[in-house]
C-alpha cells in the first residue's frame, strides 16, 4: 500500500473516522480521541448498536441468503442468488459497522494504546468481541475467495449474468455495490484492523480505473465517487481520486437510459456543477453531493464546491422536513417539488438521512460553517433516531410526520410499524454504520484547539488538551465541561441556531463572550481542570411552515432543543381520533421529564442501563372536535362542539415504541377548522 500523503491535522490517527480530507477548513478527530459515555443519549445509541443492530444485521445477512450469494459465487454451493441484486452492499455496511464499533474505544484498550508498539492483537483484544472479529475475519475471508482474478467482485452478476457485467449501468448497481466495498475496507485501513480487505477493494478499484478511465460511462445509483476520495485519501494513489472526478464530470451528459422516471431520478439531467436544484431519487442525490463535495475539496475545484452548497441550500431551504428528513415522493422515492411536503405522504428514506448527515459532516469540515452542524443534530436526534426501536432491531423505511387513523399499511416501505428487516435491507446496516462511527463527528480539533459540534456526554483528546463533558443533552441545556489545555489554547462551542439564549461560565464566573459565526470561541490560558459551563435556553417553541408548504398549512409543530416532538394516539382518551385534535397555540406549553409514564417503556429501557436521566415531555391544551356526524364537504366554516383536552406529546424519535397507532407532527390548531 502507499503511504498515506499527510492530513494535515497533527491528530490524525490510524484510528480516523469515516471522512479524512486532506485540506478544510476543520480537522476530523480519529475514532480513538472520542470516547462516548454509556450513559449519555448519543452513548447509549452506540451500545445498543453494538448490543442488538449489529449483531441483528449479522444474523439476517445469513438468513436472508446475503452472504449464501457470494459463497455461490466462490463456487462453494450450488444455492441460486437470493435477495435484491444488490445484496453484496449491505455485507459492505455491516463490515463497515462491525470494523468501526470493534475499533471504538469503550470495551478495551483502544487502538491509541496499541500504537505504541506497533502490534496486532486481533479485533476481540480491542473491543472484547470475538464473535465480532470472526464474522469480520470470515467475511474478508469469503470476499477474497469469491473475487474474479482481475478483481471483479459482485455476486449477482457472477450467479446470474456473467456475460452481462457493465452493461446495464442504469439498474446493475455495480459501481455502488464496488463504493461500499471500498468504504468497508477504508474503515478497515485507518483503524489498522484488516489489511485483507483493503488488498480486496484495491484490487477492485483497481479494475475500476483499468476499465472506466477511457470511456464515457457512470453508475446509476452514485456512491462510487465519495468511495473513490477516500481510497486516495488513505492510499495517496492519485489514480482513484482521478477517477471520481472523472464519474462526476460525465453526469448529466446522458450518458443512461432515461429509464422508467427519467434522466432527473439518476441526476443525469445536467452536469452537477451547472446543477441549481436537487432533485430525483433523494438518497442518489446526496450520495452525489457527498462526492461533489469530497472531490472538490480535494481538487481545489471552486465551481464544484460552489454547486455543492448551492444545491445544499436548495434542499434545506426548500425540501427538508422538519425532523431533518428528504425525500416526498413515493413513488420514485424522490424529492418533490419546492416546498412539497407533505407529512403523512413523506417518503423519507431513512438512507436519506443519514446521507444527507454524510453531507453536512463534509461541509462542515471543507466550511467549518454551524448551520452544517445544525443540520447534522437535526436529522441525527429526529430522523435517523426514528428509524430504529428501542430494542435495537427494528427499523422505519421510510419515515412520515403523520400516521393517519386507519391508515392501511400497503407495503414495506409505507410505515405504520417497524420490521425486523427488508426486502430491499439497505437501511438496517446503514444505520448501523453511522451508529458505530458516531464519535468520529462530535468535535474537530488541533493543537491549537478544539471545536465542539455535537453535544454529548464524551471525553475528548485534542492535541495537548482533555475535555471531559457531562451533559443531559438533549433533555437538558447545560453542557458542563472540564478543560485541561495548555496557554493560548481555544474552544469553540456551537450555540445551535434554535437556541436564542445562553450563558456561560468559566470557574464559577461568568464570561464575555460573544457568537462568531454560530460558535462560542473561548480562548485563554487554561490550566489543569477548568471548569466551562454553557447553559442552552431550551424552552418549548411553536415551529411554523413556510406558507408555500400547502400540506401542513395553519398548523404548528412543537419543538424543544434539537428535538421535534408529536402526539401519539396512544396518549389520547378512549373515543379521541387524533385527527379531530386542535392545539391551543395561546395556552401555556410545559415540558417535564416524563418518569413512569406516559413513556413506561422508555423509561424503563434508561432505568434499566442504570442512566437517570428521562426523555422530556411537553404538556399543552387543546380541543377535540365532534365531527361525528360532519358531511364529507360543507358550507359551514367549522364543526361545533369541541371538547377541551390535555395533551401529551414525546418526542418525534421515540414514536411507536409503546403502541402501534395513528401519529403526527403538524397540528392543526383551534383556530383553523
Amino acid at each position: 500500500m502507499t503511504a498515506p500523503k499527510p492530513s494535515g491535522n497533527p491528530l490524525a490517527t490510524r484510528a480516523a473516522g469515516p471522512a479524512t480530507p486532506g485540506p478544510g477548513a476543520l480537522h476530523p478527530l480519529g475514532l480513538d480521541h472520542v470516547r462516548l459515555d454509556d450513559g449519555g443519549l448519543l452513548g447509549q445509541w452506540r451500545r445498543r448498536n453494538a448490543g442488538q443492530t449489529l449483531p441483528h444485521c449479522v444474523e439476517r445477512l445469513e438468513s436472508s441468503g446475503n452472504l449464501g450469494n457470494l459463497r455461490a459465487a466462490a463456487g462453494e454451493t450450488g444455492e441460486e442468488f437470493a435477495g435484491m441484486w444488490f445484496a453484496d452492499s449491505d455485507v459492505y455496511k455491516t463490515l463497515e459497522a462491525a470494523l468501526w464499533e470493534l475499533a471504538a474505544p469503550g470495551a478495551g484498550p483502544g487502538l491509541r494504546d496499541l500504537a505504541a508498539t506497533d502490534a496486532d492483537p486481533g479485533l476481540e483484544d480491542v473491543a472484547g468481541d470475538p464473535g465480532l472479529r470472526k464474522f469480520v475475519d470470515d467475511t474478508v475471508a469469503l470476499l477474497a475467495r469469491a473475487q474474479h482474478p482481475d478483481g471483479y467482485l459482485n455476486s449477482y452478476f457472477t450467479l446470474t449474468e456473467p456475460d452481462q457485467r457493465w452493461l446495464k449501468p442504469v439498474w446493475s448497481h455495480e459501481l455502488y455495490c464496488a463504493g461500499h466495498l471500498i468504504q468497508a475496507a477504508v474503515a478497515a485501513g485507518r483503524t489498522g484492523a484488516c489489511p485483507e480487505l483493503v488488498a480486496v477493494a484495491r484490487r477492485f478499484a483497481d479494475l475500476l480505473v483499468e476499465r472506466f478511465s477511457q470511456v464515457e460511462e457512470v453508475c446509476g445509483h452514485p456512491e462510487i465517487e465519495t468511495a473513490l476520495t477516500e481510497l486516495y485519501r488513505l492510499t495517496a494513489h492519485r489514480p482513484y481520486l482521478d477517477l471520481a472526478r472523472r464519474f462526476l464530470h460525465l453526469r448529466g451528459r446522458g450518458l443512461l437510459e432515461q429509464g422508467r422516471f427519467g434522466p432527473r431520478y439518476h441526476q443525469d439531467h445536467v452536469p452537477p456543477r451547472e446543477a441549481t436544484e436537487v432533485t430525483g431519487h433523494s438518497v442518489r442525490q446526496l450520495y452525489l453531493l457527498a462526492g461533489m463535495v469530497d472531490v472538490a475539496v480535494e481538487t481545489g475545484d471552486e465551481a464544484l464546491m460552489a454547486a455543492s452548497r448551492r444545491l445544499w441550500d436548495d434542499a434545506v431551504g426548500t425540501r427538508t422536513y422538519v425532523t431533518g428528513a428528504h425525500g416526498s415522493r413515493h413513488r420514485d422515492e424522490a424529492y418533490g417539488d419546492p416546498y412539497e411536503l407533505p407529512a403523512d405522504r413523506a417518503y423519507a428514506e431513512t438512507c436519506a438521512s443519514i446521507a444527507a448527515f454524510h453531507v453536512s459532516w463534509r461541509l462542515l469540515l471543507a466550511t467549518g460553517e454551524a448551520r452544517y452542524a445544525d443540520e447534522m443534530e437535526r436529522v441525527l436526534h429526529n430522523a435517523v433516531a426514528a428509524a430504529v426501536s428501542e430494542d435495537g432491531r427494528h427499523f422505519f423505511y421510510s419515515n412520515p410526520l403523520h400516521l393517519r387513523t386507519g391508515h392501511t399499511n400497503a407495503g414495506e416501505e409505507s410505515a405504520g410499524h417497524r420490521l425486523p428487516w427488508y426486502s430491499c435491507a439497505c437501511c438496517p446496516p446503514n444505520i448501523a454504520r453511522l451508529m458505530a462511527s458516531l464519535p468520529a463527528y462530535l468535535a474537530t480539533g488541533d493543537a491549537s484547539g478544539l471545536q465542539l459540534h455535537l453535544y454529548a456526554a464524551a471525553t475528548i483528546e485534542a492535541g495537548p488538551a482533555t475535555v471531559r463533558v457531562r451533559t443531559d443533552y438533549p433533555w437538558q441545556g447545560r453542557v458542563e465541561l472540564t478543560v485541561s489545555a495548555p496557554d493560548q489554547w481555544t474552544l469553540a462551542l456551537r450555540v445551535p441556531s434554535w437556541c436564542s439564549s445562553f450563558s456561560v461560565l468559566i470557574d464559577g464566573e461568568p464570561a464575555r463572550a460573544s457568537v462568531d459565526a454560530g460558535y462560542l470561541r473561548l480562548s485563554r490560558a487554561w490550566g489543569e481542570g477548568t471548569s466551562v459551563v454553557l447553559d442552552l435556553g431550551m424552552p418549548v417553541r411553536q415551529v411554523r411552515p413556510h406558507p408555500r408548504v400547502d400540506a401542513v398549512r395553519g398548523c404548528v409543530a412543537l419543538a424543544r432543543g434539537p428535538l421535534v416532538y408529536c402526539l401519539e394516539q396512544h396518549d389520547l382518551p378512549d373515543g379521541v381520533v387524533l385527527e379531530d385534535v386542535r392545539l391551543d397555540t395561546d395556552a401555556p406549553l410545559q415540558a417535564r421529564q416524563a418518569t413512569a409514564a406516559p413513556l413506561q417503556a422508555t423509561a424503563a429501557a434508561l432505568e434499566a442501563t442504570g442512566d437517570n436521566s428521562h426523555p422530556v415531555v411537553i404538556t399543552a391544551s387543546g380541543k377535540t372536535l365532534d365531527v361525528t356526524n360532519a358531511p364529507l364537504y360543507t358550507t359551514d366554516r367549522r364543526p361545533t362542539g369541541a371538547a377541551p383536552l390535555q395533551l401529551t406529546a414525546v418526542p418525534y424519535f421515540l414514536w411507536g415504541n409503546r403502541s402501534q397507532g395513528p401519529m403526527r407532527v403538524w397540528l392543526p390548531t383551534t383556530g383553523t377548522p
